[in-house]
């Protein structure tokens, strides 16, 4: 009876060890598919600014050459990205808006042109899709996170190699959106 008793405690922690493994692996694959929703939307935005680019050739091919260089320079983003690769091609996306910003502004042709029009509107929906993603990303994270780190899974996931993920997080540039006006 009490080999019984030991065996049917055995058999549900083994099971409860598979279970808690599942819903980790199954929650670690929902946050890298959020990263790579992240990544399909900063893809989209970078070839809409290589659009712009391209749109900017026939105004000052010097800054289109600068700007295609900034483009060529990128790292692309994955589902295996990281929160600061991601930060870090933002911040190279960015640079590269500003300095196309600067180039508009000497030529007012540029900004009435409806290639322009059209990709500035896109690249203010990819925006606002990257918004979207990084809070979707962030709350799978907090899934994933609080269920490795809730007793008594996280006697195991450990172990089990699991870790933290990290979240995006706001910053001044994020508070104060560009204006692309």
């Amino acid at each position: 009876m009490i080999l019984l008793i030991i065996l049917a405690i055995i058999v549900i922690l083994v099971l409860w060890l598979i279970s808690s493994y599942n819903r980790l692996i199954r929650l670690r694959e929902m946050v890298k598919n959020s990263m790579g929703q992240i990544a399909a939307n900063v893809e989209s935005r970078w070839d809409a600014l290589k659009s712009l680019i391209d749109a900017t050739k026939k105004y000052s091919s010097h800054e289109a050459q600068t700007l295609e260089n900034v483009v060529k320079q990128r790292n692309s983003v994955n589902a295996t990205s990281t929160v600061k690769d991601i930060e870090q091609d933002n911040n190279m996306f960015t640079q590269a808006l500003s300095r196309l910003a600067v180039v508009v502004e000497n030529y007012p042709d540029l900004k009435a042109n409806t290639l322009y029009l059209n990709t500035m509107d896109k690249i203010d929906s990819y925006e606002q899709d990257v918004k979207n993603s990084r809070m979707i990303y962030n709350d799978t994270v907090t899934k994933f996170n609080r269920s490795m780190l809730v007793f008594p899974v996280v006697l195991i996931s450990r172990m089990m190699g699991f870790t933290e993920y990290d979240y995006f997080k706001n910053t001044t540039e994020k508070q104060n959106p560009p204006s692309w006006d």
